[in-house]
C-alpha cells in the first residue's frame, strides 16, 4: 500500500493555480463535513494525476492533472470555508 503524502506535497501547483499560498486553507470535505486545513490532506501523486484525500473518511476531494503544460484542479468536493492565513 502506498503511503500519502500531506497537502505541503501539492504547494507549487496550488499557489500556481490559486495565485497564492493555499495549504493553510480551510475547507470541508463534501461526504463527511470534517474540515481541514489543504497541508492535512492526504496526497497519493503516483495516478495518473494527483489525488487528494480526506483524511478522516478517505474520500477524494481533489484531483490535480497536467494536460499539455495546462494544469487543472477538480476540488469540488473540498469546500473551501476559511482563505489562507
Amino acid at each position: 500500500m502506498m503511503e500519502p503524502l500531506d497537502g505541503n506535497a501539492i504547494a507549487g501547483e496550488l499557489v500556481e493555480l490559486y495565485g497564492r499560498e493555499m495549504t493553510t486553507a480551510t475547507g470541508a470535505c463534501a461526504n463527511c463535513g470534517a474540515t481541514a486545513q489543504i497541508g492535512e490532506l492526504w496526497v497519493y501523486v503516483r495516478a495518473p494525476g494527483t489525488v487528494v484525500r480526506c483524511p478522516s473518511c478517505g474520500n477524494v476531494v481533489m484531483v490535480i492533472v497536467t494536460i499539455h503544460g495546462t494544469t487543472l484542479i477538480d476540488a469540488a468536493r473540498f469546500s473551501l470555508r476559511e482563505p489562507p492565513e
